[in-house]
């Protein structure tokens, strides 16, 4: 009489990176590869290994959409930060005239390399000015 809970072998051919990659994890995990192989098959098989993977990938979905939701924030306050400097910059700096444009296109150059060797600076150190502004300002009328 056979023991019908007694397990039976089977052989499965296995690609050499997949048979390396099982190798590894059951060394990793200190557990036989068989035993490994069982358990994964025995998910893939498992019925409610749809809704599993369902749930992974909801909360995937949901990672992905919180970083989208800070990216369109940070992406906000760039564009409003520069529009509140354009406008700024438009009423407060008065047309030059001739003799002394040309100077200032001169000097242009020069102040854009400081400018950038600034901004290379601040975003290497931080920190940001998404950092700075917080997450709790709500937006006020103007």
């Amino acid at each position: 009489m056979t023991n019908p809970r007694k397990k039976k072998k089977v052989t499965a051919y296995l690609d050499p990176e997949v048979e390396k990659a099982l190798a590894d994890f059951a060394a990793r995990r200190d557990q036989s590869q068989s035993m490994i192989m069982e358990a994964a098959i025995a998910s893939f098989l498992s019925p409610d290994d749809a809704e599993r993977r369902e749930a992974v990938v909801a909360r995937r979905l949901d990672q992905l959409d919180r970083r989208m939701t800070r990216l369109e924030r940070d992406l906000g306050i760039a564009v409003e930060s520069l529009a509140v400097f354009i406008r700024f910059w438009l009423t407060t700096t008065p047309a030059l005239p001739e003799p002394a444009a040309q100077a200032a296109r001169a000097k242009a150059g020069e102040r854009y390399e400081a400018f950038i060797a600034a901004l290379g600076r601040r975003l290497a150190q931080g920190p940001k000015l998404r950092q700075e502004v917080s997450e709790d300002v709500q937006g006020t009328e103007r």
